[in-house]
This record gives structure tokens, C-alpha cells and sequence, in this order.
């Protein structure tokens, strides 16, 4: 097997197209997820709200469009195997994929991304694209999934730290904070929650968990149980499809943890009924697959 290092040309263009496809499709475990809460709704208006949101995925993909016209801001996970090998300035290719994504766009990208200090939007900014990195054993591909971060779900993501919380004051809090958003995320949503490690880890793991692909539930039992326990009381908010009422208000709910100091962050982080994500594997003999 040819060992090809991953570079600067290969990132950039897996990164724009991932962005690219997650702008203009929806996942098909996302349209499964979809139907299968329709054939369970009891209202009769929420059944016809997710019929016309299953009607725009299938039109935006035959269009080649996007699914909404809140393109959000470019934001990757990065996952490093530790058998490839890495060469150019990979950081940076992010930054030009996402630059020559807004230059080819049809349609075009509106500007989005926001300068938290002077409210100055444009298509690029301190920090753009949002990255993260991590490490995988004895893999040998590098692993890229964009989840493009939009208004409506990102603006009702939390977090807030405990002493010692009882697993009920956790469970009280995730529902506190699905009770406020309300409709505003777009429902039916996606879940993430992450418990404990620190204020940041903590909020990156509510990000993680709620790209976890459906109908995996967590390995440790009690955290399965968490899991189903929290789906099943979100979806008796009745809030239901873009707020219409009915029995879907979220299709998914993941919960990752981690061990820590004793004083325990808790993040609920949410994606809006697009689920807007894509994912590709760039592998060290040169292939790319897509996911």
C-alpha cells in the first residue's frame, strides 16, 4: 500500500465539498428519522409539517439548492489516525476551502459569519472556519465531518456547571433547557448533551454527541437509559414539528460524559431538522470516501 501524505489541496477541497453537501442535503437516516415519527404523530398538522420538510429535502437534492437559506457558519470536527501523515498547512486549507466555496457557490452563500464585537457580518473572520482536532489510534485516514452551525438550533445550545449533581438535577436541566427553546430550533431536532470533564470539553461532547448517527445508543447502560428517558420526556413537550404541536419534538437525543473534578458542566447543544452534517475519510493510500 502507497503511503501518500495528506495535504494542503486535499483538505481544502474535501473541506468546501462537505460544507457544499451538507447545505444541500438531507442525511438519509435524518428522512428515516422523519417518516418513522410521522407514521407515530397524532396530529394530524404536524404529520402534514414533516410531509412538506420530507417534500424540500427530496427538492433541494434533485435542485442541487439548499434546504435553507440560513447556510449557518463553517464548522468541522477533525479526526487524525494515527497511521497517516500530515504535510502543508492543513489549518489554513480549511480557511481556503471555505473561501473558494463562497467564490463557486450557486447559490450563493450569504454572509453569515459575525463579528461578536462590532455586529459586522461578511464571509469570513477571526476563527473561520471553526475547527477541531483529535486523535485516533492506529487509524489510517484523516476523518473531517461538517455540521455547519445556523441561528435557530445554535442560539439555544447551553451549558451550566453543578456541585456534585444528582443524575435528576441533569436530567431536570437538558429538559430545562429544551423547554426554553421551544420551537425556535426547528423541530423535529437532534440532541447532544455532554456531563462533566470541564466547561469546554464539556461542550464539545454535547457537539459530538449529537453527530453520533442514529440508533446507536451509548455503550454503558445507565447512559442508554438516560438516553431513551430524556427522548421520551422531550417529546412529551408537545411542541412538535416547527412548533405545530403533535408528539415529535426531537428525533434523537445522545448523551457523551466524562470524569472530572466533582463540580460537573452540563451542555445541551441541539441541530434543527435539516441534522445538517457531512462526513468524509481521506486515507492514506490517496482515496476519499465520503459518508
Amino acid at each position: 500500500m502507497t503511503d501518500v501524505p495528506i495535504g494542503h489541496a486535499i483538505v481544502k477541497s474535501v473541506a468546501a465539498e462537505l460544507y457544499a453537501r451538507a447545505l444541500r442535503q438531507v442525511p438519509g437516516e435524518t428522512q428515516a428519522a422523519l417518516r418513522h415519527l410521522a407514521t407515530a404523530e397524532s396530529n394530524p398538522t404536524a404529520r402534514r409539517t414533516i410531509a412538506i420538510q420530507l417534500e424540500s429535502a427530496a427538492e433541494a437534492q434533485a435542485q442541487q439548492t439548499f434546504v435553507c437559506s440560513d447556510a449557518g457558519i463553517p464548522v468541522y470536527v477533525v479526526r487524525i489516525g494515527t497511521g497517516v501523515r500530515l504535510q502543508g498547512d492543513i489549518r489554513r486549507a480549511f480557511v481556503d476551502g471555505f473561501a473558494s466555496l463562497i467564490a463557486t457557490s450557486d447559490p450563493p452563500l450569504l454572509p453569515h459569519v459575525t463579528d461578536p464585537l462590532t455586529g459586522e457580518r461578511s464571509h469570513a473572520g477571526r476563527g473561520m472556519p471553526v475547527v477541531t482536532f483529535d486523535l485516533i489510534d492506529g487509524a489510517d485516514y484523516l476523518e473531517i465531518i461538517c455540521s455547519p452551525s445556523a441561528l435557530g438550533s445554535g442560539r439555544w445550545a447551553a451549558l451550566e456547571v453543578f456541585s456534585f449533581p444528582s443524575l435528576a438535577t441533569i436530567e431536570r436541566y437538558v429538559l430545562e433547557v429544551v423547554l426554553r427553546a421551544g420551537a425556535q430550533p426547528c423541530p423535529p431536532v437532534v440532541i447532544g448533551v455532554g456531563i462533566g470533564g470541564t466547561f469546554d470539553y464539556a461542550a464539545k461532547m454535547a457537539k459530538e454527541a449529537m453527530l453520533r448517527p442514529f440508533g446507536q445508543r451509548h455503550p454503558e447502560p445507565m447512559v442508554a437509559a438516560m438516553e431513551r428517558r430524556l427522548l421520551a420526556a422531550v417529546n412529551q413537550t408537545g411542541f412538535g414539528p416547527m412548533g405545530t404541536g403533535g408528539d415529535g419534538t426531537a428525533m434523537e437525543l445522545h448523551v457523551e460524559y466524562s470524569a472530572g473534578h466533582g463540580y460537573t458542566p452540563v451542555a445541551v447543544s441541539f441541530n434543527c431538522w435539516i441534522n445538517r452534517r457531512a462526513g468524509a475519510r481521506i486515507f492514506a493510500d490517496g482515496h476519499t470516501e465520503y459518508f
